[in-house]
């Protein structure tokens, strides 16, 4: 026999009579905690529950984690597995190890991933009575194996079990704890943690979607006082309210979808769905960036609009984005209320005029959104949480290109309104407002047509540079407009 078949066959031979290979779910197996999990679905779709909770914990940690899992709606299929973990486990079980998934999480979760996985010879979890962390789960696997076995893990908590194993996988752990286990046993294997939380946290709270805020300036701009400084710093100071508020509700989002983005193609990839942050740290998370946001808007005089604003957020997010037709009348409403704030906030009042404007306008934007979300359907794609179907999207595209053109004929009969006369020396060249506005929002269409549009259209105007020629060929006629009143 060639020396390395041979050298092969010992090699399988050895992985056969290894230790079996307990893995930890929570943090190992997972990038997420199973208990947090079942938290965050209770509070998302059945909150009454959460009057229970003290009872529950009063039962212990064991019963309390049954409970949850009784009623919390978790998809083994679509959980966010860590896949250098699963690889590990798939070259194992080819060499003929024995494999048992060892977790603290409640056994009826942990089965059901096993189930799903179809890589592990037995399950050893907490009951309802015993909750198998630290001491608890390395007196469980003494009785399950009834020998040495290896054991994989991530946390302080599994040093215990750790002196109990011959063998160690550290998986997603610090260097610390890398340390800490490296003195007490010997390592099989590492898997080092990976992605850095910072940037994480950044995704999370969307710092491209704060170009929406950008809506609190126009007020200064449509008023003809740009040259109010102090307008400008409570403009930037209603901006910032919005920004802290938009992501607390961005982050509520993520937490109520969690289930429903990691299903999708692209949005399993946002951090609290892909498990690069804790679901906690968003509940965490939520009342501060909202307390900052009504904090700012108390200090402005706008605190009432503010709320309304998050208040309607919320309820968007947790249900009026179910709702055919109200949903893209409140995304509108949403827009024109940061116009209306910006107004508030420096004294220069939005008029009828630009309210009529804006709500076409913002309509017309939140349809395309739709419509964008819609077309997958066409081709029997899913969209969870919307009450729409496939054959309502020519209706929809016809709604928003009507709301297009209504909008540009406010602006039309706006520009030629006596208001306009009194307030710039040329009004005239406010006319070259209307093709530019209509010729972007136009090109918004055809682009969501031709399958471009990815994302929210302001969102993706900000990153078009044909939109910030736009924009900059529309203060350019707003400059020109009322030169000679400097």
């Amino acid at each position: 026999m060639h020396p390395s078949m041979c050298n092969e066959t010992a090699e399988l031979a050895a992985r056969r009579d290894a230790p079996p290979l307990c893995v930890d779910l929570d943090g190992t197996l997972l990038h997420t905690d199973l208990l947090a999990e079942c938290l965050v679905s209770v509070v998302f779709r059945r909150p009454a529950l959460l009057l229970r909770l003290p009872g529950w914990l009063g039962g212990g940690k064991a019963n309390l984690k049954a409970r949850l899992a009784e009623h919390a709606f978790i998809d083994a299929a679509v959980l966010p597995y860590d896949q250098r973990v699963l690889d590990l486990l798939r070259r194992e079980r080819a060499n003929g190890r024995r494999i048992i998934l060892a977790t603290a999480a409640d056994r009826r979760l942990a089965e059901a991933i096993a189930v799903h996985l179809g890589l592990f010879d037995d399950v050893v979890a907490s009951d309802g009575h015993r909750n198998l962390k630290g001491a608890a789960k390395a007196q469980a696997l003494a009785e399950a194996v009834g020998g040495p076995f290896t054991y994989a893990g991530n946390d302080n908590s599994d040093l215990e079990v750790w002196a109990s194993a011959q063998s160690a996988m550290v998986v997603n752990g610090s260097p610390a704890l890398e340390r800490k286990v490296q003195k007490l046993l010997p390592v099989e294997e590492v898997i080092p943690q990976s992605g850095s939380r910072a940037r994480a946290w950044v995704k999370a709270l969307r710092p491209h979607q704060w170009a929406k805020n950008v809506l609190v300036f126009v007020p200064l701009i449509t008023a003809n006082a740009m040259g109010d400084l102090a307008g400008w710093a409570l403009a930037l100071g209603a901006f910032l309210a919005f920004c802290a508020t938009a992501s607390g509700v961005y982050v509520l989002n993520d937490l109520s979808d969690l289930q429903a983005d990691r299903a999708h193609a692209r949005k399993r990839r946002r951090p609290f769905a892909s498990g690069a942050l804790p679901v906690l740290a968003g509940l965490a998370a939520f009342p501060v960036l909202m307390g900052a946001g009504l904090a700012l808007g108390w200090a402005l005089d706008i605190l009432p609009i503010v709320a309304g604003y998050a208040a309607l957020s919320t309820l968007y997010t947790f249900r009026i984005k179910e709702l055919p037709l109200i949903d893209v009348f409140t995304l509108a409403a949403l827009y024109t209320i940061r116009l209306f704030a910006g107004g508030e906030a420096t004294g220069h009042h939005v008029t009828l005029w630009l309210l009529g404007f804006s709500g076409f306008l913002f309509l017309g934007l939140a349809l395309i959104k739709r419509v964008t979300e819609l077309a997958p359907l066409v081709s029997g794609g899913t969209l969870a949480r919307r009450g729409y179907m496939a054959g309502d999207l020519p209706a929809l595209r016809t709604m928003g290109v009507a709301s297009t053109f209504v909008s540009c004929i406010v602006l039309a009969l706006y520009v030629q309104s006596a208001e306009v006369a009194s307030r710039y020396a040329s009004p005239m060249l406010l006319w070259g407002l209307v093709p530019l506005l209509l010729f972007w929002q136009c090109r918004l269409w055809l682009s969501t047509e031709r399958g471009h549009m990815h994302d929210d259209p302001i969102v993706y105007s900000a990153r078009d540079w044909v939109s910030w020629i736009v924009a900059g060929g529309c203060l350019a006629l707003l400059l020109a407009a009322r030169a000679s009143l400097i």
